[in-house]
């Protein structure tokens, strides 16, 4: 066989994927719920764990809302955290039907971009998988969003999903 038909088999030749961690970051929308069930396929497919990450952001409740928690005695934090809660029980149950075998949850507050690049690096993460919003690309463009933050400044490969 020549060299260079050997070299070219030998660099093209498809190793075996070695992740270990891939990260789904999910807000519980629709978008969200299709990258958990790309994140658990992917997961499952090369024996990796799956962390389901939801990053909660600080918002600003009603006067209704504060009003309706008051009377049932919960803080503000405590019904994002339940939510959360919610969001993240809901993405697992996904993603063990899309056939992932060890998942793990975890939440956290502020900016999510900043969040999951940060849990990412500390843990090490393979991959992370995000839905895309549907704002288009010039809307991207001047808003920013989480996929193109991720994207852009990420430790490790990033699939968006549309």
């Amino acid at each position: 066989m020549p060299e260079d038909v050997r070299r070219l088999k030998k660099v093209t030749r498809v190793k075996q994927c070695a992740m270990k961690l891939i990260i789904s970051a999910t807000d519980g929308s629709e978008g969200a719920e299709r990258a958990a069930e790309v994140a658990a396929e992917l997961a499952k497919s090369v024996n990796a764990k799956l962390l389901i990450v939801n990053v909660s952001k600080e918002r600003e409740f009603s006067r209704a809302e504060l009003r309706q928690l008051d009377r049932l005695h919960v803080t503000e934090g405590d019904a994002l955290e339940e939510v959360s809660q919610r969001i993240m029980k809901r993405t697992a149950a996904l993603a063990r039907d899309g056939g992932a075998v060890n998942i793990e949850t975890m939440g956290g507050a502020g900016d999510a971009a900043k969040v999951l690049i940060e849990i990412a690096d500390i843990r090490h993460a393979d991959a992370i998988v995000v839905g895309r919003r549907g704002l288009g690309q010039l809307g991207g463009l001047l808003l920013g969003s989480v996929s193109q933050e991720l994207a852009s400044s990420a430790p490790c490969t990033v699939v968006v999903v549309p």
